[in-house]
């Protein structure tokens, strides 16, 4: 059997819906669609990017260490402000990535990101 991980950050959704912000198997760490506070996508991203980052950091990985990234957002048009941050976030490390629009959660939210990871080596 594989070895799991699971890392929780202590969001309400993971309670109310039943899943984790992140699971470490098979050489990965999966990081769930993670949404942002603020009320802009630019502070959404950032947020979220956080999020992401802290999960990650306890998986024992960075965003040095993303392979594909999925980036969800309602309205395509508010893709391109995010561009700088997702820039500087990957730096000389750009992942694999799609942009999908559909609607996210609560309509308060702008931008959903999903990323997956290569997990530390044992």
């Amino acid at each position: 059997m594989t070895d799991v991980s699971r890392v929780f950050s202590g969001s309400p959704f993971e309670e109310k819906i039943g899943y984790c912000r992140a699971v470490i198997a098979g050489g990965f760490v999966h990081v769930a669609g993670t949404v942002g506070q603020g009320d802009s996508v630019e502070a959404q991203c950032r947020s979220a990017l956080e999020t992401i980052q802290n999960a990650l950091k306890e998986a024992g990985a960075d965003l040095s260490d993303v392979v594909r990234v999925n980036y969800i957002l309602p309205d395509r048009h508010e893709f391109e402000p995010c561009f700088p941050i997702l820039r500087e976030a990957f730096g000389a490390n750009p992942p694999a990535a799609t942009m999908i629009e559909a609607g996210l959660i609560a309509p308060q939210y702008r931008i959903e990101i999903e990323v997956t990871a290569l997990a530390p080596q044992a």
